[in-house]
């Protein structure tokens, strides 16, 4: 079924910040299926805007609806942040704390690929070691295996040897 543009803008507006009702709230009030909701809510989310589930604190907002609204603030002013966030109904100081939490997170992914690197490589050092030992190992069983048998086939052969004092 196709909505009028001003219907579906109203609806979405009711889905951002500051509103963030909830699916079935809207879907009441407006009759527009649950799963057309759905649907408009993953088109905005793509289009990079937030778009929190339901009536949510902004703090139980998903990191990726938190991630989002980084985006969005990055490039600007202090004034131009507190005006956004007015109109969305955030503090500065949440989305602030977000930008931290951003950063800290992609730094921490960096020094976390490098260890991993560093351990990978020394693994990969000990397991060269250690096939190199182990096949060390299997040639020196082999040999002795080998001795073993021409002993066995002697002493079948000539009979045990008698030791003379």
């Amino acid at each position: 079924m196709r909505y009028p543009k001003e219907l579906k803008s109203s609806i979405i507006a009711k889905m951002l910040p500051p509103n963030n009702q909830s699916l079935s709230l809207i879907q009441q009030e407006t009759g527009v299926p649950e799963g057309t909701l759905k649907l408009w809510r993953k088109e905005i989310r793509g289009k990079g805007f937030a778009a929190p589930a339901g009536e949510q604190q902004s703090e139980q907002w998903s990191t990726r609806d938190k991630f989002l609204i980084v985006i969005e603030t990055s490039t600007l002013s202090e004034i131009e942040l507190a005006e956004y966030c007015r109109k969305k109904g955030l503090y500065v100081e949440q989305v602030k704390s977000w930008q931290d939490n951003c950063i800290q997170a992609n730094g921490g992914v960096a020094q976390e690929l490098a260890t991993s690197q560093r351990r990978e490589k020394e693994t990969e050092k000990e397991l060269k070691r250690v096939k190199k030992e182990l096949q060390r190992k299997e040639s020196a069983l082999a040999e002795t295996a080998a001795l073993l048998v021409l002993r066995k086939n002697i002493n079948a052969i000539w009979g045990p040897k008698d030791e003379e004092v």
